[in-house]
């Protein structure tokens, strides 16, 4: 049985403790209605350095955690997320777990068939539908047609172990998926290896069933850091600003003889992405309400992504037989 928090509260356990999983313990310790019950790392250096400066728990090992937890927040290497939320799901506990949701859509459909068997919330950190602008924008949106996005930042050592289609640009591949609500037919996509010896900076256009179309540029070696995440829709264009949290709608007011452009600014929650992501992972383990990004969803965007790595492989095999 999962391990319970002291007066009610739930006991929740952070799995990595590298920069992004000490956000989470932090954010985790300061919630209300939760006991961060402790911290855990393959690196035990890390997980006391963590753990010391909250005051919890460095726990010693991976069944350690899983034992002092009713849920866990999974922020390791993603060649590790299906092993550890195996383990967790097969424990009786709910997850969340980093994007993207795994691997392979093989151990995608693995941690999704195991949570619905025991009946556990497994959620997905697609971090930016969390994010105010995003949520203010989805509010407004109907029938998007055409998306412009650009993620783009400078190189760092980190997440080198996926390319940046898994890295950066998976995270507007979700929300493309979710504000269009249709299917890909077709995908060019390009990339290249620059810094590291996987794909750096890549390039993609989707067009959807609805006949939407996407362009998509990811990139992890440019000079500077870039969100901008815009779209048009009917008589409507939409600009949404991760850095800023904050999203603007322009339209055509057509009254009296010349027509205008009105700008308006969408009003959006306040507050931090991850501490709205870690607030509705509790509140779906304490209500057992569906989480907002499901492992279906995170598997639809995993699904995505690799059909763009895809076609960034094949793609170089060509320019590399022009070239031979």
């Amino acid at each position: 049985m999962p391990a319970e928090g002291n007066s009610g509260k739930i006991a929740v356990a952070v799995i990595g403790a590298g920069e992004h999983g000490g956000n989470h313990a932090r954010i985790l310790q300061g919630m209300n209605g939760v006991e961060l019950a402790g911290v855990y790392d393959i690196r035990a250096e890390r997980s006391q350095e963590v753990a010391a400066g909250l005051g919890v728990q460095a726990f010693e090992n991976l069944e350690q955690a899983l034992g002092a937890a009713q849920a866990v927040s999974v922020v390791v290497p993603t060649s590790d997320h299906a092993t550890v939320a195996e383990q967790a799901l097969a424990r009786g506990l709910d997850v969340l777990v980093e994007k993207p949701i795994a691997r392979t859509l093989e151990e995608a459909d693995r941690l999704i068939q195991k949570a619905h068997e025991a009946g556990r919330i497994l959620q997905v950190g697609h971090l930016e539908r969390f994010n105010p602008g995003v949520i203010a924008a989805k509010a407004i949106t109907r029938k998007p047609m055409f998306f412009e996005i650009h993620r783009l930042g400078v190189f760092a050592p980190r997440s080198l172990d996926v390319d940046v289609v898994y890295d950066l640009m998976i995270h507007d591949l979700d929300l493309v998926l979710w504000l269009t609500g249709s299917r890909v037919e077709t995908i060019h996509a390009v990339g290249l290896p620059v810094l590291s010896d996987r794909v750096d900076i890549a390039n993609a256009r989707l067009e959807f069933k609805s006949g939407a179309v996407a362009n998509l540029t990811a990139s992890r070696v440019s000079t500077e850091k870039v969100r901008k995440f815009r779209y048009f829709q009917p008589h409507e264009y939409i600009s949404i600003d991760f850095t800023r949290r904050d999203a603007l709608a322009l339209s055509v007011e057509r009254e009296g003889s010349a027509p205008h452009i009105n700008f308006r600014k969408l009003e959006g929650p306040s507050g931090d992405p991850l501490d709205a992501e870690l607030e509705a992972f509790v509140d779906s383990v304490r209500t057992r309400k569906p989480p907002l990004v499901s492992g279906i969803e995170g598997r639809a965007a995993l699904e995505l992504a690799a059909n763009v790595a895809l076609c960034i492989e094949q793609y170089a095999r060509r320019v590399h037989e022009v070239n031979a």
